[in-house]
């Protein structure tokens, strides 16, 4: 069996690098554009800034965990790195894409794996319109904000808003307000996977809003459109002991 080429990355953090000299004095270090896989070392922030910025090779990604938060890496460990890689367990991620549009007359385009989050901007309350596939499903949105997650992120920022935990593989998206004043009974919802979302900010000038895509922040936004991408997507390889989909569903049994 050929020996793949793998990419190691590391986050700027002191245990990260440490680790990534000691890595690739075993393995060796290839850039990411010629990697048969890419080996991220750090924490969940990290993962998600390397699906960003490499994302678009398709190369499968097997991360490894030297930060504070790791649901999307693995154990650090490198010696056996090559067995536990050929017998890592796939799991395939749309991420979001969200086009955003400014009072200024700007359209930002941006992707998300976990989620994309509307958020006022001042101590006024938002007040947003929401259309779901063309059709206004709640006419004025009284919040804090409002999210749409993927099922990989449903356990992150979403869950802390109380939204619900998506299995993997559920093609669901998960609808979550935060901090919703009225409508007040109101706690979200899940929709297929193909859903467009379609957010109004209603009153921009005096309730300005942001959206997020991931850590990408779009201010003073006044409509920003989302749905799940159709031309991306990436790989991520985990231990079969230790796999995304079986850490999700954990997610809901714990208390």
């Amino acid at each position: 069996m050929t020996q793949p080429r793998i990419a190691f990355l590391a986050s700027p953090v002191d245990d990260a690098q440490h680790a990534l000299a000691d890595i690739v004095k075993q393995h060796g270090n290839v850039a990411p554009e010629e990697a048969d896989i890419l080996c991220p070392l750090g924490g969940d922030g990290y993962m998600l800034q390397t699906l960003h910025r490499h994302g678009g090779l398709g190369k499968p990604v097997y991360g490894m965990k030297l930060g504070t938060v790791g649901f999307l890496m693995n154990h650090y460990r490198s010696d056996g790195l090559l067995e536990r890689i050929a017998a890592a367990e796939p799991a395939k991620l749309r991420p979001l894409e969200m086009t955003a549009q400014t009072e200024s007359g700007t359209t930002t385009h941006s992707l998300a794996y976990n989620e994309v989050s509307l958020l006022r901007q001042t101590r006024q309350a938002a007040h947003l319109r929401i259309d779901l596939n063309g059709q206004t499903r709640v006419d004025e949105l009284i919040c804090d904000g409002v999210l749409v997650a993927t099922p990989a992120g449903s356990t992150a920022y979403n869950y802390s808003a109380h939204g619900p935990i998506l299995p993997l593989g559920s093609n669901t998206l998960a609808l979550t307000p935060i901090a919703a004043y009225r409508p007040r009974r109101w706690r979200g919802a899940i929709l297929k996977a193909d859903t467009e979302f379609r957010f109004r900010v209603l009153d921009p000038y005096k309730r300005p809003v942001s959206a997020t895509a991931d850590s990408h922040e779009v201010r003073d936004v006044v409509e920003v459109t989302v749905r799940e991408s159709r031309d991306r997507m990436v790989t991520l390889l985990f231990d079969p002991e230790h796999n995304l989909e079986e850490r999700i569903l954990s997610e809901q049994f714990v208390v």
